[in-house]
């Protein structure tokens, strides 16, 4: 409390842990057990475990499959895809998704992107994301906390995010702030982290603080992530042919 009035951000607490990580991990293994659904046999559901609530797929493309899941006690989704790319490296991938600088040219709907802290201990940083949302709808304001890990051993990249209050950015009357967001990325290369080739397992579910009803806001989501993801995609390549300057964050070092 004390340091909530000095307008201070206590990592405590917030900071993304080594445990949620690990489940995202586990996650990926999981999906690549299921053969069925990388060789396109899957049936339009699929249980990951006997208490969750089931998955309902709802988009059926060539390089991915989108799948959604209600969450329990509201009135939104979850949303899971699970797809491959072979023209691009998991770490160009992996670099154009993280550099926030590099975002600001390539995605038209970024009004702002800032890291606005980091944490010694874990890696883990504190971002401001602005965005337009479709008209008429007021742009959308995130605050998260990231945190990535790279596995070598188990030849594995995982990026976890998730909403988080900071002092330092409090709300803005011209945007809608979204209090309630979670995403969760992992990597596997085919072969190393340097050749062209893998799958990625996205998780994801946020509530955007519209009036529209559910199949609307569902929609809006199922159209936009795919869109987004393909988006990703074509700065990766663009990064790569052009050969522009992205951050490393595979190497050592800040």
């Amino acid at each position: 409390l004390m340091a909530a009035l000095a307008g201070v951000f206590v990592w405590d607490g917030q900071r993304i842990e080594e445990e949620e990580l690990r489940r995202s991990a586990q996650e990926m293994k999981h999906m690549e057990n299921l053969s069925s659904l990388a060789q396109g046999n899957s049936p339009g559901e699929f249980q990951p475990s006997e208490w969750e609530q089931p998955w309902e797929l709802i988009m059926d493309k060539k390089h991915f499959r989108l799948w959604r899941r209600p969450i329990q006690g509201s009135h939104l989704y979850q949303y899971r895809v699970f797809g491959s790319y072979t023209d691009v490296t998991p770490r160009q991938f992996f670099n154009v998704q993280l550099d926030t600088e590099y975002r600001k040219k390539w995605d038209s709907l970024v009004i702002k992107l800032d890291v606005i802290e980091r944490d010694v201990a874990t890696g883990s940083e504190v971002i401001h994301w602005v965005t337009h949302f479709p008209y008429p709808m007021y742009s959308r304001d995130y605050v998260y906390v990231r945190r990535y890990n790279v596995d070598k051993e188990n030849n594995l990249m995982v990026l976890v995010s998730r909403a988080v209050e900071h002092p330092s950015v409090p709300e803005d009357p011209e945007y809608v702030r979204v209090r309630t967001y979670e995403s969760q990325m992992v990597i596997r290369p085919h072969k190393t982290f340097d050749e062209n080739g893998f799958d990625y397992l996205l998780t994801y579910s946020d509530n955007p603080q519209t009036v529209f009803p559910r199949y609307c806001v569902s929609w809006m989501v199922s159209s936009g992530m795919p869109d987004f993801l393909e988006k990703l995609h074509s700065a990766a390549l663009k990064a790569k042919k052009m050969e522009l300057e992205v951050r490393d964050y595979l190497a050592k070092g800040p």
